[in-house]
């Protein structure tokens, strides 16, 4: 069998006209060189250059000349792209997350990810946590990023981080002249008049219960949720981080409820073992998140099961 190492000593002479620059480019002893060209040209049957001065190619050297360089070119670009998959700098990726942090978080994560992964391919889609989990489970998301679970769902868990929930609601709305400083009651507010959606699914607050219970609207996509509430359909909640870019028109007000709180987290198959671009997404993430926190609003979590 003809190794590869064999013929990429051979063009790399032939290229150079002499064995000894040869050598230097190839890091090896002259002889290394020397010896590794007779192996070869036993094996073929065959001399390779016209002289011991290696300056000119036989006809049987000529044509080896020819397809090595091309199976070499080959075989360094197979070397390259299995490295790099390996490595995590190329591969897709699949991310479902919440549209808070999709919208803003994600970008400015995923632009300082695939700036040096050129060969990354990435399919983001923006969803509610159940749906996110989902996808997960049924193998359609490499990555998740949603709120976690109550129940074991066969999804390996890591904390991201925490927001306050707050009342969202129309600057001439009543609710609105609360003053900022005093956080709404579950009291102040009209069940009627509360559009539910995929947030307040795990809000189990008793007072806000009896406010769900007699809620006759639930919203699921965010745009229409607050399309919802502009046209005076009622208030919503929402974690902080989805009422930074609020349209114009809408206010916001905190709410007295500790338990008031939305939990992130960074979500995977338990048992499957990543592929290496997802691995390397979700050390890029949260190590990304610690210089972001402050400035978005919100509480890192340590890291969990």
């Amino acid at each position: 069998m003809i190794r590869t190492e064999a013929l990429r000593t051979f063009v790399t002479v032939a290229e150079c006209g002499n064995i000894r620059d040869a050598a230097e480019t190839l890091c090896r002893t002259q002889s290394a060189v020397s010896m590794t060209l007779k192996q070869l040209e036993a094996q073929l049957g065959g001399a390779l250059f016209e002289s011991d001065r290696k300056s000119k190619l036989t006809d049987l050297g000529r044509f080896v000349q020819d397809v090595a360089a091309t199976l070499l070119r080959d075989h360094d670009n197979a070397v390259d792209l299995i490295t790099g998959y390996a490595r995590g700098r190329s591969g897709r990726l699949r991310i479902a997350s919440v549209p808070s942090v999709a919208a803003l978080i994600l970008p400015e994560v995923i632009q300082g990810f695939t700036r040096d992964r050129p060969g990354a391919r990435i399919d983001l889609f923006d969803t509610d946590s159940g749906t996110v989990r989902r996808m997960l489970s049924q193998g359609r998301a490499d990555v998740g990023i949603a709120s976690p679970s109550e129940f074991p769902d066969g999804l390996h868990d890591t904390a991201l981080f925490a927001d306050p929930l707050h009342l969202v609601c129309r600057a001439d709305d009543p609710l609105a002249a609360h003053p900022d400083s005093a956080p709404l009651e579950w009291s102040s507010l009209d069940g009627d008049r509360l559009i539910l959606n995929e947030t307040l699914r795990g809000l189990n607050s008793p007072d806000f219960l009896a406010l769900a219970d007699k809620a006759r609207l639930s919203v699921r996509n965010v745009t229409s949720l607050l399309a919802m509430v502009q046209a005076r359909a009622g208030a919503t909640i929402l974690p902080g981080l989805a009422t930074r870019t609020l349209p114009r028109g809408l206010v916001v007000r905190p709410l007295a409820d500790p338990a008031c709180i939305r939990r992130v987290s960074l979500l995977h198959r338990d048992g499957a073992t990543q592929s290496p671009v997802s691995a390397a997404f979700s050390e890029h993430l949260q190590s990304s998140l610690g210089a972001m926190a402050d400035r978005l609003g919100v509480t890192l979590l340590a890291r969990s099961r």
